[in-house]
């Protein structure tokens, strides 16, 4: 498809991450020759900068992919169970943010430097995965191809933004009440967020754990195609604005060092290691926050079993946990002329 015909929509444009879509796209100069921004009645009107003007955003109806090749959604499951399909109706192929596809077995759930082949079997929906899964496997995978992973122990430090402008906001306001001594009232989240940790994520399940922690269970084996892989997860939120960090302790079949697992992980796709601990270098939130790369380090032996690895993993949460491999999914439906609905 030449760049004088792609016609690709962003729904869900006003939001944090869909800005940041229409910024990557932007940046990476992906080949369209119209991004039109969708969002609610309430946005419609408004105003999204993109290259060098300001697209007016248009009402999300049931009609609006009459003639649109590609759409990025990020408004939400409600939003995508109903007009996903429309789309794809209408011949237009859906990469959506949300979770409402994922777990779908007719859906492929893609991180494009994991499992990009699963892009061939596509109907016209492919889901992008929950943000802190595509961060753990773009590190995990070559591990697995290599030595086979038995077992993940995750715990998560989560940002903010994970739950959207609210919670930034909401962060914020907490921080300047507390230092003025004046008391904090929560309104996203069940607890104070400033200067806490708050173990809990999303709802909590009948099992004990909460819905983030499953879909880190339940993503992390559809991506890597192995449902014998065992994965446990916390998952915690932090005082932090950008960047999800993530304790990883793994188990794999064939032993690996710990200086073959950084050899290993400074040669993969997508992915930097900085792990000197002599100079007090690893990545670290603040450093992550813009960019696009997984970065890990503190990778060392388990000493308490024979064949395991421990691993610190940061990521920028908004661009590689959605914004960029929704964008990059897009850019490997173009790349193997998948951009059409079968």
């Amino acid at each position: 498809m030449s760049k004088k015909s792609l016609r690709v929509a962003v729904c869900g444009a006003t939001g944090a991450v869909g800005r940041e879509m229409l910024k990557v796209l932007e940046q990476r100069d992906f080949p369209a020759a119209e991004v039109a921004p969708f969002a609610s009645s309430r946005s419609a009107g408004s105003t999204v900068p993109f290259k060098d003007a300001e697209l007016t955003v248009r009402e999300l109806k049931e009609d609006s992919f009459q003639g649109f090749d590609l759409a990025l959604f990020s408004a939400g499951g409600g939003t995508s169970l109903k007009f996903a399909p429309l789309a794809a109706k209408a011949g237009c192929v859906v990469v959506d943010n949300s979770s409402a596809w994922r777990m779908d077995p007719e859906v492929p759930l893609v991180v494009p430097e994991v499992n990009p082949e699963h892009l061939e079997r596509h109907k016209g929906i492919i889901a992008n995965p929950n943000c802190s899964t595509i961060q753990m496997v773009v590190a995990l995978k070559p591990i697995h191809d290599e030595a086979k992973i038995r077992r993940i122990v995750v715990s998560t430090y989560q940002a903010v933004s994970g739950t959207g402008h609210k919670a930034i906001v909401e962060l914020e306001t907490q921080v300047r009440r507390l230092f003025n001594g004046q008391d904090v009232i929560p309104d996203v989240y069940p607890h104070q967020i400033a200067f806490n940790c708050l173990p809990q994520i999303d709802v909590f399940l009948d099992n004990g754990y909460t819905k983030e922690e499953m879909k880190m269970v339940n993503e992390t084996r559809k991506i890597m195609g192995d449902d014998s892989i065992r994965v446990t997860a916390t998952t915690v939120r932090v005082p932090v604005f950008y960047s999800h960090s993530e304790s990883v302790n793994i188990e794999t079949e064939e032993k690996m060092t710990a200086e073959e697992c950084r050899l290993l992980l400074a040669k993969a796709p997508g992915v930097t290691v900085i792990d000197y601990p002599e100079k007090k270098a690893y990545p670290m939130a603040v450093d992550a926050a813009g960019e696009d790369d997984v970065f890990v380090g503190r990778i060392r032996e388990d000493e308490s079993v024979d064949k395991g690895l421990n691993l610190w993993i940061v990521s920028d949460n908004i661009r590689k946990g959605a914004a960029l491999n929704a964008v990059q999914i897009a850019e490997e439906l173009l790349r193997r002329d998948l951009v059409r609905v079968p």
